[in-house]
Protein backbone atom coordinates (compact mmCIF):
# COMPACT_ATOMS: atom_id res chain seq x y z
CA UNK A 1 0.00 0.00 0.00
CA UNK A 2 1.24 3.36 -0.57
CA UNK A 3 0.65 6.04 2.08
CA UNK A 4 0.09 10.17 1.16
CA UNK A 5 1.05 10.80 5.57
CA UNK A 6 3.89 8.16 6.11
CA UNK A 7 6.21 6.46 5.13
CA UNK A 8 7.16 2.72 5.71
CA UNK A 9 9.88 0.43 4.62
CA UNK A 10 11.55 -2.40 5.82
CA UNK A 11 14.81 -3.41 6.14
CA UNK A 12 16.68 -6.11 7.36
CA UNK A 13 13.77 -6.90 9.43
CA UNK A 14 13.20 -3.67 10.97
CA UNK A 15 10.11 -1.69 10.21
CA UNK A 16 11.00 1.72 9.99
CA UNK A 17 7.30 3.96 9.88
CA UNK A 18 7.82 7.95 9.61
CA UNK A 19 5.03 10.67 10.24
CA UNK A 20 5.34 12.20 7.00
CA UNK A 21 3.77 16.07 7.31
CA UNK A 22 6.14 17.86 8.59
CA UNK A 23 4.45 20.79 7.43
CA UNK A 24 1.67 20.19 9.94
CA UNK A 25 4.43 19.45 12.79
CA UNK A 26 3.47 15.36 11.82
CA UNK A 27 -0.14 15.95 13.24
CA UNK A 28 -2.72 13.80 12.76
CA UNK A 29 -5.33 13.56 10.76
CA UNK A 30 -8.25 11.01 9.97
CA UNK A 31 -5.85 9.71 6.91
CA UNK A 32 -2.78 9.42 8.86
CA UNK A 33 -4.88 7.63 11.77
CA UNK A 34 -6.22 4.86 8.97
CA UNK A 35 -2.88 4.95 7.83
CA UNK A 36 -1.22 4.37 10.85
CA UNK A 37 -3.48 1.73 11.52
CA UNK A 38 -2.83 -0.41 8.59
CA UNK A 39 0.65 0.08 8.72
CA UNK A 40 0.22 -1.27 12.50
CA UNK A 41 -1.44 -4.43 10.78
CA UNK A 42 1.36 -5.03 8.70
CA UNK A 43 3.74 -4.81 11.41
CA UNK A 44 2.10 -7.62 13.59
CA UNK A 45 1.03 -9.79 10.70
CA UNK A 46 4.29 -9.97 9.21
CA UNK A 47 6.73 -12.74 10.79
CA UNK A 48 9.54 -11.23 8.83
CA UNK A 49 9.78 -7.55 11.01
CA UNK A 50 11.43 -8.69 13.96
CA UNK A 51 11.46 -4.98 15.49
CA UNK A 52 10.12 -1.49 14.09
CA UNK A 53 10.81 2.04 14.61
CA UNK A 54 8.16 4.64 14.73
CA UNK A 55 9.80 8.25 14.01
CA UNK A 56 8.68 11.44 12.24
CA UNK A 57 9.89 13.54 9.00
CA UNK A 58 11.78 17.05 9.37
CA UNK A 59 13.45 18.21 12.34
CA UNK A 60 10.48 19.77 14.15
CA UNK A 61 8.18 17.11 15.12
CA UNK A 62 7.85 13.50 16.46
CA UNK A 63 3.88 13.76 16.20
CA UNK A 64 2.04 16.44 17.42
CA UNK A 65 -1.07 15.26 18.36
CA UNK A 66 -4.06 16.03 16.55
CA UNK A 67 -4.79 18.43 13.60
CA UNK A 68 -6.34 21.43 15.70
CA UNK A 69 -6.83 23.16 12.49
CA UNK A 70 -8.83 20.20 11.37
CA UNK A 71 -10.39 20.07 14.41
CA UNK A 72 -11.43 23.71 13.96
CA UNK A 73 -12.84 23.17 10.41
CA UNK A 74 -14.88 20.36 11.77
CA UNK A 75 -16.47 22.41 14.86
CA UNK A 76 -19.81 21.12 14.19
CA UNK A 77 -19.39 17.33 13.59
CA UNK A 78 -16.03 17.49 16.05
CA UNK A 79 -17.32 14.62 18.27
CA UNK A 80 -17.50 12.12 14.85
CA UNK A 81 -14.50 13.73 13.44
CA UNK A 82 -12.61 12.74 17.18
CA UNK A 83 -13.79 9.06 17.21
CA UNK A 84 -13.02 8.55 13.77
CA UNK A 85 -9.41 9.12 14.74
CA UNK A 86 -9.25 7.51 17.53
CA UNK A 87 -10.80 4.37 16.39
CA UNK A 88 -7.65 4.22 14.12
CA UNK A 89 -5.23 5.84 16.27
CA UNK A 90 -6.29 3.34 19.24
CA UNK A 91 -6.43 0.21 17.09
CA UNK A 92 -2.99 0.98 15.85
CA UNK A 93 -1.87 0.89 19.15
CA UNK A 94 -3.37 -1.95 20.53
CA UNK A 95 -1.38 -3.78 17.20
CA UNK A 96 1.36 -2.28 18.28
CA UNK A 97 1.67 -3.30 21.63
CA UNK A 98 0.36 -6.89 21.13
CA UNK A 99 3.10 -7.79 18.63
CA UNK A 100 5.60 -9.29 18.90
CA UNK A 101 8.46 -7.60 17.42
CA UNK A 102 9.61 -4.74 19.89
CA UNK A 103 8.32 -1.02 19.38
CA UNK A 104 11.02 1.73 19.47
CA UNK A 105 10.35 5.38 19.69
CA UNK A 106 12.88 7.99 18.01
CA UNK A 107 11.42 11.27 18.87
CA UNK A 108 12.86 14.04 17.03
CA UNK A 109 11.59 17.36 18.04
CA UNK A 110 8.00 17.85 19.26
CA UNK A 111 5.92 15.12 21.04
CA UNK A 112 2.87 16.12 22.37
CA UNK A 113 -1.17 14.99 22.62
CA UNK A 114 -1.58 11.51 21.41
CA UNK A 115 2.46 12.11 20.11
CA UNK A 116 3.18 11.76 23.54
CA UNK A 117 0.72 9.25 24.35
CA UNK A 118 2.60 7.27 21.23
CA UNK A 119 6.03 7.65 22.96
CA UNK A 120 4.39 6.25 26.11
CA UNK A 121 3.04 3.19 24.16
CA UNK A 122 6.23 2.27 22.85
CA UNK A 123 8.14 -0.27 24.21
CA UNK A 124 11.94 1.33 24.26
CA UNK A 125 12.24 5.30 23.48
CA UNK A 126 15.33 7.14 21.90
CA UNK A 127 15.26 10.86 22.34
CA UNK A 128 16.64 13.68 20.10
CA UNK A 129 18.30 16.09 22.17
CA UNK A 130 16.10 18.98 21.00
CA UNK A 131 13.12 16.80 21.75
CA UNK A 132 10.29 18.38 24.11
CA UNK A 133 7.38 16.21 25.65
CA UNK A 134 4.14 17.88 26.33
CA UNK A 135 0.56 16.57 27.23
CA UNK A 136 -1.57 19.99 26.03
CA UNK A 137 -4.73 18.57 25.78
CA UNK A 138 -6.38 20.38 28.75
CA UNK A 139 -4.32 23.56 27.41
CA UNK A 140 -7.21 23.85 24.55
CA UNK A 141 -9.94 22.11 26.92
CA UNK A 142 -9.52 18.92 25.75
CA UNK A 143 -8.97 15.21 27.37
CA UNK A 144 -6.36 13.02 26.54
CA UNK A 145 -6.92 10.12 24.47
CA UNK A 146 -4.24 7.68 22.39
CA UNK A 147 -3.09 5.81 25.31
CA UNK A 148 -1.80 8.12 27.24
CA UNK A 149 -3.63 7.90 30.70
CA UNK A 150 -2.99 4.23 30.40
CA UNK A 151 0.67 4.47 29.81
CA UNK A 152 2.05 7.32 31.10
CA UNK A 153 0.31 6.39 34.93
CA UNK A 154 2.14 2.98 34.23
CA UNK A 155 5.27 4.59 33.61
CA UNK A 156 5.58 7.44 35.62
CA UNK A 157 3.22 7.08 38.48
CA UNK A 158 -0.26 8.68 38.96
CA UNK A 159 1.48 12.27 40.48
CA UNK A 160 3.31 13.17 37.91
CA UNK A 161 1.05 11.78 34.97
CA UNK A 162 -1.65 13.73 36.73
CA UNK A 163 0.67 17.12 36.46
CA UNK A 164 1.30 16.13 32.94
CA UNK A 165 -2.09 16.56 31.82
CA UNK A 166 -3.14 19.07 34.59
CA UNK A 167 -0.57 21.84 33.98
CA UNK A 168 0.52 20.98 30.36
CA UNK A 169 4.43 21.38 31.53
CA UNK A 170 6.70 20.63 29.30
CA UNK A 171 9.42 18.54 29.32
CA UNK A 172 13.13 18.66 28.51
CA UNK A 173 15.01 14.97 26.89
CA UNK A 174 17.08 15.23 30.51
CA UNK A 175 13.84 15.18 32.46
CA UNK A 176 12.25 12.73 30.32
CA UNK A 177 14.75 10.61 30.63
CA UNK A 178 14.95 11.02 34.50
CA UNK A 179 11.21 10.38 34.72
CA UNK A 180 11.32 7.38 32.98
CA UNK A 181 9.71 8.27 29.66
CA UNK A 182 12.79 7.57 27.28
CA UNK A 183 15.66 5.06 27.73
CA UNK A 184 18.39 7.61 26.34
CA UNK A 185 18.99 10.52 24.42
CA UNK A 186 21.57 11.15 22.05
CA UNK A 187 22.43 13.80 19.29
CA UNK A 188 20.12 15.02 17.17
CA UNK A 189 22.13 13.82 14.09
CA UNK A 190 22.88 10.64 15.54
CA UNK A 191 18.95 9.53 16.77
CA UNK A 192 18.46 7.38 13.15
CA UNK A 193 22.03 5.90 13.29
CA UNK A 194 21.04 5.12 17.55
CA UNK A 195 17.73 3.86 16.79
CA UNK A 196 18.64 1.88 13.97
CA UNK A 197 21.35 0.43 16.24
CA UNK A 198 18.79 -0.62 18.98
CA UNK A 199 16.55 -1.70 16.12
CA UNK A 200 19.03 -4.24 14.47
CA UNK A 201 20.22 -5.52 17.78
CA UNK A 202 16.45 -6.43 18.71
CA UNK A 203 15.70 -7.48 15.33
CA UNK A 204 18.43 -10.38 16.02
CA UNK A 205 17.10 -11.59 19.04
CA UNK A 206 14.63 -13.97 19.86
CA UNK A 207 11.36 -12.25 18.68
CA UNK A 208 9.00 -14.65 20.39
CA UNK A 209 10.71 -14.11 23.60
CA UNK A 210 10.39 -10.41 23.09
CA UNK A 211 7.01 -10.74 22.41
CA UNK A 212 6.82 -12.58 25.87
CA UNK A 213 7.67 -9.86 27.42
CA UNK A 214 5.94 -7.51 26.10
CA UNK A 215 2.62 -9.26 26.99
CA UNK A 216 4.14 -10.14 30.79
CA UNK A 217 5.06 -6.50 31.76
CA UNK A 218 1.36 -5.59 30.27
CA UNK A 219 -0.03 -7.85 32.42
CA UNK A 220 1.78 -7.84 35.18
CA UNK A 221 -0.28 -4.16 36.85
CA UNK A 222 -3.56 -5.83 36.82
CA UNK A 223 -3.04 -10.00 37.54
CA UNK A 224 -2.70 -10.84 41.03
CA UNK A 225 0.63 -12.77 41.71
CA UNK A 226 -0.49 -16.17 41.59
CA UNK A 227 -2.37 -15.21 37.44
CA UNK A 228 1.42 -13.74 36.80
CA UNK A 229 2.86 -16.63 37.81
CA UNK A 230 0.35 -18.84 35.65
CA UNK A 231 1.06 -16.70 32.70
CA UNK A 232 5.04 -16.59 33.73
CA UNK A 233 5.05 -20.30 33.48
CA UNK A 234 3.36 -20.35 30.24
CA UNK A 235 5.19 -18.16 28.48
CA UNK A 236 8.53 -19.87 29.17
CA UNK A 237 7.37 -23.24 28.54
CA UNK A 238 5.98 -22.32 25.12
CA UNK A 239 9.37 -20.59 24.49
CA UNK A 240 11.39 -23.91 25.84
CA UNK A 241 9.56 -25.18 22.91
CA UNK A 242 10.53 -22.79 20.39
CA UNK A 243 13.06 -22.96 17.54
CA UNK A 244 14.70 -19.94 19.06
CA UNK A 245 14.41 -21.41 22.79
CA UNK A 246 16.16 -24.89 21.88
CA UNK A 247 18.70 -22.71 19.85
CA UNK A 248 19.40 -20.63 22.44
CA UNK A 249 20.09 -23.73 24.95
CA UNK A 250 22.07 -25.52 22.75
CA UNK A 251 23.98 -22.47 22.26
CA UNK A 252 24.51 -21.91 26.08
CA UNK A 253 25.92 -25.02 26.25
CA UNK A 254 28.37 -25.08 23.15
CA UNK A 255 29.65 -21.54 24.66
CA UNK A 256 28.79 -19.90 21.72
CA UNK A 257 26.99 -16.99 20.39
CA UNK A 258 23.43 -18.11 19.56
CA UNK A 259 21.25 -17.73 16.30
CA UNK A 260 17.89 -16.88 16.57
CA UNK A 261 16.00 -16.90 13.66
CA UNK A 262 12.30 -15.72 15.14
CA UNK A 263 11.16 -18.99 15.61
Amino acid sequence: MTYTTLDYDVRDAVAWISFNRPDRFNALDPVMARELCDAANRCSSDRGVRAAVLTGSGEQAFCAGGDVAVFGEHLDSLDLLVKEITAYLHAAISRFTRMRAPLIGAVNGVAAGAGLGLVAACDLVVSAENATFTSAYTRIGLAPDGSSTYFLNRLLGPRRAMELFLTNRVLSPAEALDWGLVNRVVAADKLAEEAGALARQLAEGPTGAHGSVKRLLESAASAGLETQMELESLAIAAAGASTDGQEGIRAFLEKRTPSFTGG
